[in-house]
């Protein structure tokens, strides 16, 4: 297998399945991204809403940002600051208490790096996406992959039967593509047959996750009562989490914007009631007032933001990890990878470590040929 013809699907154009499309396409492999959602992102995607007043607002509306404690991942994001796509975000941070009322174990700015994309969180996935050597296909949701025996190909078609190609090789970068819990929502099969990959068949067929709400919040004034940009909540069994978007470096400051989380526990009661089915405009706007009536009873000064609206992270957020010494899955006869942050570590730099060892594993595989 040449290198320069090999051909290779990336489903998933989150940080993961980019940072995998990356390093092939710099390997000399030819990368096809195909992603269900209209842009690239994943759990780091940015949101755009329209105000009342139509004012353009953008949220981090699901990983707020991230720490890295590995090398590798470190020599990345130092390119990544070259080329402009992240920043080290500078705050204050800590907890606070429901009980007390109080903030609590205040960190020091600074103790723990914290970067972000620039100007959004998924600005990182975007650019890599659109690196020589890859093709993103965007709004592409991949139905159903066939491992062709007579030719080593991997054949891809699109929900609906239409042919997207065949492939030396697929990395799986999306849990939808193997998980049960794609059934439980679409009523249908995942798109990758378990029993293809019989010897990672029983590490994949269940990926325990977590979900959440997300409440976005936009405000005329700053909320001076808070002294933290970002903080956890302690004693709350509806909060978990409050992130000042604003104050992120590049991002606008017109308005004082906030992206809070609600806890696992939170979001479970509302699934057991309601499915795993998209919530209605209704629902979420009743999920979007019970969190911010929560975010009130801090008793901090909070006024009556212009703008509130919730989202639901179904199951983007792993509860565990599957591979973490091997840092991705890989089946070396169909030459098929699958990395996550469910194999590393449930976080963004989880996320990348695993994208980045699948390209490799990848590439090795392929200079053998």
């Amino acid at each position: 297998m040449n290198p320069i013809a090999t051909k290779v699907a990336v489903i998933g154009a989150g940080i993961s399945g980019a940072v995998c499309a990356s390093n092939l396409a710099k390997n000399g492999i030819s990368v096809t991204i195909f992603e269900s959602a209209r842009g690239p992102g994943g759990r780091i995607s940015r949101r755009r809403e329209i105000g009342e007043d139509g004012r353009e607002l953008y949220f981090d509306h699901g990983a707020p940002c991230f720490s890295t404690s590995n090398a590798d991942v470190e020599d990345m994001i130092k390119g990544w600051e070259t080329r402009g796509l992240v920043a080290e975000w500078t705050q204050n941070f800590g907890s606070f208490d429901f009980i007390t009322k109080k903030f609590v174990n205040l960190e020091k700015e600074g103790l723990n790096k914290k970067y972000v994309g620039m100007p959004g969180m998924n600005s990182i996935c975007r650019a890599l996406s659109q690196e020589p050597g890859i093709e993103s296909k965007f709004g592409v949701m991949v139905g159903s992959l066939e491992w062709l025996e007579n030719k080593d190909l991997w054949s891809l078609k699109d929900k609906d039967g239409h042919d997207l190609g065949q492939f030396n090789g697929v990395v799986a970068s999306d849990k939808s593509t193997f998980s049960q819990r794609f059934t439980q929502v679409s009523g249908k099969p995942p798109p990758l047959d378990l029993s293809l990959v019989p010897g990672l068949a029983d590490i994949i067929k269940d990926v325990p996750v977590r979900p959440c709400f997300a409440l976005m919040l936009a405000f005329e004034q700053p909320l001076f009562s808070i002294p933290l940009k970002g903080f956890s909540f302690e004693n709350s069994e509806m909060l978990k989490w409050a992130i000042c978007e604003s104050s992120k470096p590049g991002r606008s400051t017109s308005s004082e914007r906030w992206v809070l989380h609600s806890t696992e526990q939170y979001a479970e009661n509302i699934i057991a009631k309601a499915g795993l089915q998209k919530p209605s405009n209704a629902a979420l706007t009743e999920i979007a007032e019970q969190l911010f009536q929560e975010f009130q009873r801090t008793g901090l000064d909070i006024s009556t933001p212009f703008f509130k609206k919730a989202h639901r992270w179904g199951s983007a957020f792993p509860v565990t990890s599957i591979a973490t010494n091997e840092k991705c899955l890989w089946d070396a006869q169909k030459k098929l990878a699958i990395c996550g942050d469910f194999c590393v570590s449930p976080n963004v730099e989880g996320a990348i470590l695993s994208g980045f060892t699948a390209a490799s594993i990848f590439t090795e595989s392929v200079s053998r040929l």
